[in-house]
């Protein structure tokens, strides 16, 4: 094995009692079941190196480090100490480039890396690597920044230094873009005010991410790309030069706030404190009120017996209660245009089962394997250009590992085309019950998937089954806590017994495990903590030249492109409105007719309520539908715990024309069904068509974020991929709604 001591400091002789937080509580010990790891005689062959990180092995899997969502925090509780980043040569070799730094050597300079990735030019990669927080009583915040490794040929001597960033800001999952610009996540809240600070996610109210940011290389340009309410994770640039990510939707309304609303109800203390901010500006609470959430619809009713409130509960007599919740591949252009899921794939391709929005339409959509849970973590195959592998999770419980799986999708195809193909067995895609014995295909957890250019497919493997869980009683404060966890996981080859069989763990990329002994203050249990054993191997990547592709492009449609030329007059009127767009942060959305859908999963019956407009079954009464409301997400909903979730709140009236009888925040709808809005940029937007009394009709289900002066056209909401759901092709009308807002914007340019 390959062994190494860090005894960073002592127990001291006056200790405070333990924090009560995740993790510092004594919890049921569960026995290890793989005491004894099983070396491999020799290394892996490889035809580059690989770079990876190790981490302290750790139980418990709730917005640590590793876990699906809420892993990007930099405090001792969330990201233990200890591990380091290292390169394997084609020879054998191992490099720890960290400790040979001389990095998390020092007393209370202690760290832990994640998320390395390599420059084009095979020469250079960046990290992220928190240092320090365990100085006994120093509760000083410390973060996850960026750093940039160079030297890191087997003969080069290596050098690692922090780029300039947002300082006080938690920084990950950087990439190079083509431009040799940084594009990374971060929990910088979306406008920069720390009261904002953290950002806290739509499902637990947990801290996230606010979403996906680019800067140039020396700090300068930060901006955001795309403002996402829960978080977007681990992108890079593939070889069509889009930036893919994962992303985490999770519209629906507030569970903590849902929570506190029951307790009024019962005349009980809240168990959060909910309460709602007027603007994000504000920072006077205002108590819980029936009118703060309008959108989308509600998770359940609050009366007694699952029976409506009268006063708290707004939900229409057909409507049926709403959750959302999905982890999805993501594309957009590095500029931060036409963001998009990848190639426009949806839960009817992906998901297992799609619940219906109202009690008089199909009871619910069910789909036969091959689906997916949750897909994250995507890498590309170097040897063909948009085959691209991904890990089919649960939620929790396993640190974000599971099955792996792949994807075709290179730009141009259909995502009906789209299929998602079982590399593992499907049985790898979640745990098994602690009473239950494994089967043949159940070997273990795996995540990161890594494709080399020797054509070799990489990932790392668990091989227990079961839930993660703490194998060691934590004896209580002030003895040591130690870490512990029934997984081992080690960066393994992917290997087929069969041709066309599922791929099993196959040699490690290290025959001996990487051990450690560590000992440092952890100020979170107020005690020392200390782990001896097999690190984790986690998030392999190649050290190889790759081909820098050109910057991507999003080419509007040429139906609104001629639209925008004839009403504007030409390419300098279409100039003249992105400047105007750039000028006051907002963005153009256009849709030709919002009366076609692609899903039944809500109301597919649908007319223009002031025209002979129509998308019907024959015989139906369909619904019409006047006006389109638009919604921005803004931080307005706290706690009493410090930061603000998101919320969707009405756009400024002022941006769009003047709609008198209109609900707040609309526009019309065209007499063929179209709409076109001005709407603000590099922030998160939703909408929803309404009947002309305001009555919501159908919903938008994602956050789409926009960037100043974009011009974006689709052909209908929820779009289609082939056809609609009756069977017809996607529209190609002029979109009036585009003729009349630009008509609007041309008069009041001119001040008529």
């Amino acid at each position: 094995m390959i062994s190494k001591l860090r005894t960073y400091c002592t127990l001291s002789g006056l200790m405070a009692l333990a924090l009560i937080l995740h993790g510092c509580v004594p919890g049921p010990v569960v026995p290890d079941p793989d005491p004894d790891p099983d070396p491999d005689p020799d290394p892996a062959e490889l035809v580059n190196p690989i770079m990876f990180v190790t981490q302290t092995p750790h139980g418990y899997d709730f917005t640590t480090i590793v876990s699906v969502f809420g892993n990007h925090q930099g405090n001792t509780n969330s990201a233990p100490r200890g591990g380091d980043l290292y390169i394997r040569y084609t020879d054998g070799t191992l490099r720890n480039l960290t400790q040979e730094l001389g990095y998390g050597a020092t007393l209370g300079q202690e760290i832990a890396v994640r998320d390395p990735h390599v420059h084009w030019n095979g020469q250079k990669a960046l990290f992220s690597m928190v240092i320090g927080g365990t100085t006994q009583d120093d509760y000083t915040p410390v973060y996850f920044q960026i750093y940039e490794v160079t030297g890191i040929g087997q003969t080069q001597t290596a050098a690692i230094r922090k780029l300039a960033q947002p300082e006080d800001y938690n920084n990950i999952s950087p990439c190079y873009d083509q431009n040799d610009g940084i594009i990374f996540t971060t929990d910088r809240p979306r406008n920069g005010d720390r009261k904002l600070y953290p950002q806290r996610d739509e499902y637990e109210s947990a801290p996230t991410v606010s979403g996906l940011w680019r800067m140039d290389a020396d700090g300068t340009n930060l901006h955001i790309l795309d403002h996402a309410p829960s978080g977007d994770f681990e992108p890079f640039v593939d070889s069509h030069g889009r930036v893919l990510f994962n992303r985490w939707d999770h519209l629906q309304r507030d569970q903590q706030a849902d929570a506190d609303i029951y307790n009024i109800i019962r005349g009980e203390e809240l168990s959060y404190e909910s309460h709602t901010f007027a603007s994000e500006e504000s920072d006077v609470p205002m108590p819980l009120d029936p009118a703060d959430e309008i959108f989308p619809e509600q998770r359940g009713l609050h009366g007694v017996g699952d029976t409506a409130d009268p006063v708290w509960d707004n939900m229409l007599p057909t409507e049926l209660r709403h959750t959302f919740n999905t982890f999805f591949p993501w594309m957009i252009q590095p500029d931060g245009t036409g963001m998009e899921t990848l190639n426009h794939i949806g839960r009817h391709e992906l998901s297992r089962y799609i619940p219906s929005a109202r009690s008089y339409l199909p009871e619910a959509y069910a789909f036969p394997t091959p689906r997916i849970e949750n897909i994250i973590q995507i890498s590309e195959d170097p040897n063909e250009p948009g085959y691209y592998y991904l890990t089919n999770v649960p939620e929790f419980s396993t640190h974000a590992s599971g099955q792996i799986v792949a994807l075709y999708g290179p730009p141009g195809r259909n995502p009906d085309d789209m299929a998602i193909e079982y590399l593992t067995h499907e049985d790898t895609r979640g745990y098994i019950g602690d009473d239950e014995t494994p089967n043949e295909n159940q070997v273990g957890l795996f995540r990161d998937p890594l494709a080399t250019k020797d054509g070799k497919l990489w990932a790392a493997h668990n091989k227990s089954p079961y839930a993660d869980d703490e194998t060691m009683s934590d004896p209580g404060g002030p003895a040591p806590y130690t870490f512990s966890s029934r997984y081992r996981f080690a960066i393994r080859e992917l290997v087929q017994e069969t041709e066309g069989g599922p791929y099993l763990p196959g040699p490690q990329l290290n025959p001996e495990s990487i051990v450690e002994s560590i000992s440092y203050f952890d100020n979170s249990r107020y005690r020392t903590v200390v782990y001896n054993g097999p690190m984790w191997e986690l998030q392999p990547v190649e050290v190889a030249a790759r081909p820098r592709p050109a910057d991507g492009t999003e080419p509007l449609p040429a139906i609104e492109q001629n639209v925008l030329n004839t009403v504007l007059g030409g390419a300098a009127g279409v100039a003249e409105l992105r400047s105007y767009l750039e000028d006051n942060k907002l963005a153009l959305i256009v849709s030709r007719d919002v009366t076609v859908r692609a899903d039944d999963q809500q109301d597919i019956n649908l007319k223009v309520a002031w025209s002979d407009h129509v998308n019907a079954e024959p015989e139906s009464t369909p619904k019409e539908i006047a006006w389109m409301q638009l919604f921005e997400g803004q931080q307005v909903r706290g706690y009493r715990y410090d930061g603000r979730r998101v919320l969707a709140r009405i756009i400024d009236d002022t941006i769009n024309p003047a709609q008198p009888g209109a609900p707040e925040g609309s526009v019309k709808i065209g007499d063929d069904g179209s709409m076109a809005a001005f709407v603000p940029a590099r922030r998160a937007m939703s909408w929803q068509t309404t009947e002309m009394d305001g009555t919501p009709a159908v919903r938008e289900r994602y956050w789409l974020t926009f960037q100043p002066g974009e011009i974006r056209a689709c052909t209908n909401c929820h779009g289609l991929n082939t056809n609609d759901v009756f069977d017809k092709p996607g529209p190609e009308n002029d979109p009036q709604a585009l003729v009349d807002l630009l008509e609007w914007w041309l008069a009041k340019k001119d001040g008529v």
